[in-house]
């Protein structure tokens, strides 16, 4: 393997100091990643267990449907401070919703994907704002996600993080979800 790397270079016909710069550059870069790594963790995977809290109107008055709902959280950190998020939940139910006091619409395990901005504004308190959709077999919604996490390091790039987060959909019913989630950074 290394004759044949060698005999590739020899054909190539670079001088020793372009070869010597490239190994020098390289091993700054490499060095230089490998430390950011150490120091900050970039990416963070979070499974949530939480439940969904819908308003429906019916003829017997206003009522809020509780849903289970399972989730996973992929986030991107730029820094301590900025990253992003994409969340999506999967509710465990079958439920109807009454659309204008007339018109029901059954949901069938709705998925929901959003896109958040995430911003750590305060210690551990961070900000989610996104949007995105809600898949379901009859009705797919625009969201627009806004919520609020709190991370507490349990163990070395662990968290346990309770959220909450508002989901409004337009000229349609908007919903909460409380839940908690248990992360990992690497």
């Amino acid at each position: 393997m290394i004759l044949s790397v060698i005999l590739q270079l020899n054909s190539i016909q670079m001088n020793t100091r372009t070869i010597l710069h490239i190994l020098i550059i390289s091993s700054f870069f490499l060095t230089f990643n490998s430390f950011a790594q150490e120091s900050f963790k970039h990416f963070r995977i979070s499974p949530i267990l939480s439940h969904t809290y819908i308003p429906l109107a019916t003829n017997q008055g206003d009522q809020t449907v509780i849903v289970p709902s399972l989730g996973l959280d992929i986030e991107y950190w730029f820094n301590e401070e900025w990253g992003i998020g994409f969340h999506n939940d999967l509710e465990l139910e079958i439920f109807e919703l009454e659309k204008e006091h007339t018109i029901s619409v059954s949901k069938e395990y709705p998925v929901v994907l959003t896109f958040d901005m995430l911003w750590k504004f305060y210690e551990e308190w961070i900000l989610v704002l996104g949007s995105g959709i809600e898949y379901e077999k009859n009705e797919n919604l625009f969201i627009i996600r806004t919520g609020i996490e709190y991370e507490v390091e349990f163990a070395k790039d662990w968290d346990v993080a309770p959220t909450i987060f508002y989901d409004f959909r337009p000229n349609h019913t908007a919903t909460w979800s409380v839940g908690i989630g248990i992360g990992k950074r690497f």
